[in-house]
């Protein structure tokens, strides 16, 4: 079976990764027999968000590898090792980690920039023809990555929020309006992605979508 990147931007919806879409994803994949291997960033975060008040924590950091690493259970590497010779597909769940810590969208929308090490990698499983899954709010990013790469016309999905969909599409990229429980494939970009927690109302709703999508790029890898 091949083995899949995971990328993960922290730990912790409001700062971090989603940790049930991270957990869905990797429980698929394993469930499927497929090798995983979690990486991220060795990057601050933008910032600390108490997850029970939803309040920023003033004075504090962390960093984007080491609370990922909670998720991975230690088990996890730095992204700026990893090329596309090391793995056979990609995926990369959501959480405001991915516009707050692995690019800025949450700050500057469609003009944001994305973490050079995460840009690199997409960039380069893409050249190499293999399978990437964007979960959630990562189309978004995968967006500016693509229209940076000038790569046109990549069909991406964030379910039904209107104003992300905008976004997606003035950078260059096709948005495709889906139900939370399906997943949109891009066949020629070899480009899987599925709304999650953007637009579900249980974990339930976030899994059946993730899933399908786990099932998609471990068929295409």
């Amino acid at each position: 079976m091949p083995k899949v990147g995971v990328v993960l931007s922290g730990c912790g919806v409001y700062d971090g990764a989603e940790i049930h879409e991270s957990v869905i994803t990797m429980l698929a994949l394993d469930r499927a027999g497929a090798g995983i291997l979690p990486m991220a960033p060795n990057i601050e975060q933008m910032h600390v968000v108490n997850h029970l008040t939803g309040e920023e924590v003033a004075g504090e950091s962390r960093n984007v590898l080491a609370e990922s690493a909670r998720i991975a259970r230690g088990d996890i590497v730095d992204i700026a090792g990893i090329g596309a010779a090391d793995i056979d597909a990609l995926i990369l769940p959501g959480g405001f980690g991915g516009a707050k810590n692995l690019s800025d969208f949450a700050v500057k929308g469609a003009d944001c920039d994305v973490n050079p090490e995460v840009a690199r990698l997409v960039g380069e499983v893409h050249t190499a023809g293999k399978p990437i899954g964007f979960i959630c709010i990562m189309p978004a990013v995968a967006a500016r990555i693509f229209q940076q790469a000038g790569v046109e016309g990549v069909k991406l999905t964030i379910g039904t929020n209107e104003s992300i969909a905008a976004a997606i599409n003035s950078m260059g990229a096709q948005h495709v309006e889906s139900d939370v429980r399906d997943c949109v494939v891009d066949e020629d970009h070899r480009v899987v992605s599925t709304a999650a927690y953007e637009i579900a109302t249980c974990i339930s709703e976030a899994a059946e979508g993730i899933e399908k999508l786990v099932a998609k790029v471990l068929e295409l890898a």
